[in-house]
């Protein structure tokens, strides 16, 4: 029996593994543990209690303020004691986090094959998204086995030189997640009370998101001032759950907290997040995961990015590359807002990142070439 380590550190990459994890748990051809890095805390611990996903290791390597360089020589430090104790076949590693592109290096080096899930996204630009970008590219250099969300995806690795054998289109495990998510929300839950309470049911739901490294400082400052003017309108109500980083807390509260129709709230748990999105009439984010999520639920996506890994979401035309443009913002959230047709044209477009099977997809490979 094959040994499979799974290994994920944040949020988001906990969202898109559980379904993976979930299923690997029942193949009788494999032994399945997890590690968590904890590279984030708080907002792993609730994704991994909503899917019911019990670590096997837990590294618990989150601190307050710790550099990218920091977390990386801890990550490459004490991941070394897990594969000595598991000795695992196979490490499975998801996109494009310092966990990600360390855990790979560190199997690397101990002669352990590494699987990327959702392998191949790229920008070709080192610093947007940063770091994430470099270390999708680490991680794409070091792994045995590419788990592609898109053909895009498949294409950029075939460029890199990545042998086509060793790479298979999936779609994302994200909508996998999402799907089963949705079947589970609890809607007795507090926190949903609490939301549906201050709900506007005459006014359009905006839901915001925005974290992105890349767009501290003056960008920061457009954004949340394109989002203060869109407030005004009398038709909308904004919601925005704020990150917890203080370059992002301290420019929303000082531009957003008066603000007209705007609302501003703790960062939510995935329950809760996904059911507010559900809830939306459009969504405003810096965040990959939802831009593969939205277009699942029919939600057109304005993304504050100047550029995207996910290609296949704005040539579909699920989503609409703005960035952090004040003009550009309005423009098109205004355009979401009068112009039926040109809503329509965005919310109806069928999903370009799968439709829930990737986890089974990725273990049949398995079966057949590991």
């Amino acid at each position: 029996m094959k040994k499979i380590l799974i290994v994920f550190g944040t949020r988001p990459e906990a969202i898109k593994m559980a379904p993976l994890v979930k299923k690997l748990y029942k193949e009788v051809d494999f032994n399945t543990k997890v590690c968590v890095t904890a590279q984030h805390r708080e907002m792993l611990d609730q994704v991994l209690a909503f899917f019911k996903i019990t670590p096997d290791y837990d590294l618990d390597l989150m601190k307050k303020n710790q550099t990218l360089n920091q977390l990386s020589a801890k990550i490459l430090s004490t991941i070394d004691s897990v594969l000595e104790d598991y000795k695992p076949d196979l490490v499975l590693v998801h996109g494009d986090t310092t966990t990600s592109s360390m855990v790979a290096l560190a199997s690397f080096h101990k002669n352990i094959k590494v699987g990327h899930v959702e392998a191949g996204l790229r920008t070709y630009n080192k610093s947007a998204p940063f770091p994430e970008e470099i270390n999708r590219q680490i991680t794409g250099r070091l792994a045995d086995f590419h788990f592609a969300p898109t053909k895009q995806s498949q294409v950029n690795l075939v460029k890199e030189k990545v042998d086509i054998n060793n790479i298979v289109v999936t779609g994302n495990t994200v909508i996998d997640a999402l799907f089963w998510g949705v079947k589970h929300i609890n809607l007795d839950r507090k926190d949903i009370i609490e939301i549906k309470d201050f709900l506007w049911k005459d006014k359009k739901l905006i839901v915001v998101t925005g974290h992105r490294r890349e767009s501290f400082g003056d960008k920061f400052y457009d954004f949340c001032s394109a989002l203060k003017t869109l407030s005004e309108r009398n038709d909308v109500q904004i919601i925005y759950p704020v990150h917890l980083n203080p370059n992002v807390q301290e420019v929303v509260y000082k531009t957003l907290k008066n603000a007209k129709n705007v609302i501003l709230i703790p960062p939510l748990d995935y329950e809760a997040f996904i059911w507010l999105l559900n809830q939306s009439y459009m969504i405003i984010t810096d965040s990959g995961g939802v831009q593969e999520e939205a277009p699942s639920l029919k939600k057109p996506v304005l993304v504050t990015r100047e550029v995207t890994e996910r290609e296949e979401a704005v040539k579909q035309g699920t989503v609409k590359l703005v960035g952090t443009n004040k003009i550009k913002i309005l423009k098109y959230a205004n355009l979401l807002l009068d112009d039926e047709s040109f809503y329509n044209s965005m919310a109806a477009k069928k999903n370009p990142y799968g439709d829930g099977k990737a986890s089974a997809i990725i273990i049949d490979f398995l079966k057949h070439n590991f």
